[in-house]
């Protein structure tokens, strides 16, 4: 017979050593839970894809997107306009590519960032007009049915929708400016820094933007500890992304040495004050608290 105290540390030991395990699920499970999953797949077209690279950049993005889709199914999810549009889109390419000739192929090469671009636009703007903004797709699954209707909620969700589909036509404008009037699709600032700081500016306002509007709506209806988030806490984590900015502007002679160094000082000085900032209001409330 095993010893009832042995098997308890037994299962607490067995807890213990599947926990990291269980973290890494839910974070992947928190990952599938929001619009990024169905924006990863473009991601890795936008970094993978190139002159002679578009065919693996393809692949992966379909691979991706399947993965995706099918994990989504076997967690009881409903199918997301985005997700669908992913294996539809990257779909369609890898059968594009195979049928283009060598002219056509390269003319894909060098437009297909702004093709996905537009695309995402317009799926973005067209959710919009047509009352179901993709982002609420996602968010009903993380909220009770009794707010899906309301104008909180609502709100919410059209103008998040809206603040992706202005970081999907900025990124659009900028690799056409890069690619028809620079005529370079490696230009760093049109083909990378621009299009990746729209997308981390849209990923930040979705999540800064909720809690404004439910910490407005507490100081609202009269609760004192209620503070709504200022626009430092939107900017402020992007300011991390300036230093690496700096770094490849250095790197690849982007532009004038002295912007890379400003960029790197901006970054490091803005994350040290946000740091101390972030040390007073934590003492503030413990001495408050005590």
């Amino acid at each position: 017979m095993v010893d009832s105290g042995s098997q308890n540390d037994v299962t607490e030991d067995a807890g213990r050593a599947r926990s990291p395990a269980r973290r890494a699920f839910d974070a992947f499970a928190a990952l599938l839970d929001g619009p990024l999953t169905g924006l990863a797949p473009w991601i890795v077209l936008a970094v993978f894809e190139g002159p002679g690279r578009l065919e693996e950049a393809a692949g992966a993005a379909l691979a991706l997107s399947v993965l995706f889709l099918v994990v989504d199914r076997i967690r009881g999810r409903s199918l997301k306009l985005l997700g669908v549009l992913d294996v539809v889109f990257f779909g369609t390419l890898m059968v594009v590519h195979f049928v283009l000739d060598d002219a056509g192929q390269e003319w894909m090469e060098t437009w297909i960032g702004e093709i996905a671009n537009i695309t995402l636009f317009l799926v973005a703007a067209g959710s919009i007009l047509a009352r179901v903004p993709f982002t609420i797709q996602y968010a009903r699954e993380e909220v009770d049915e009794e707010y899906w209707h309301t104008p909180r909620f609502l709100r919410v969700n059209y103008v998040i929708t809206g603040a992706w589909a202005l970081a999907f036509l900025v990124a659009a404008v900028a690799g056409f400016v890069g690619d028809a009037i620079l005529h370079d699709s490696d230009d760093i600032w049109t083909g990378w820094v621009i299009q990746t700081a729209a997308m981390l500016c849209a990923l930040q306002f979705t999540q800064w933007y909720p809690d404004v509007v439910e910490a407005a709506a507490a100081v609202e209806e009269g609760d004192p500890t209620a503070t709504v988030p200022g626009i430092a806490e939107l900017l402020g984590p992007l300011a991390t992304w300036l230093v690496p900015i700096g770094i490849i502007t250095l790197a690849m002679d982007g532009g004038p040495t002295w912007l890379g160094i400003a960029f790197i000082v901006v970054g490091i000085g803005t994350n040290s004050v946000l740091r101390r900032n972030e040390q007073t209001t934590d003492t503030t409330e413990e001495k408050a608290s005590s």
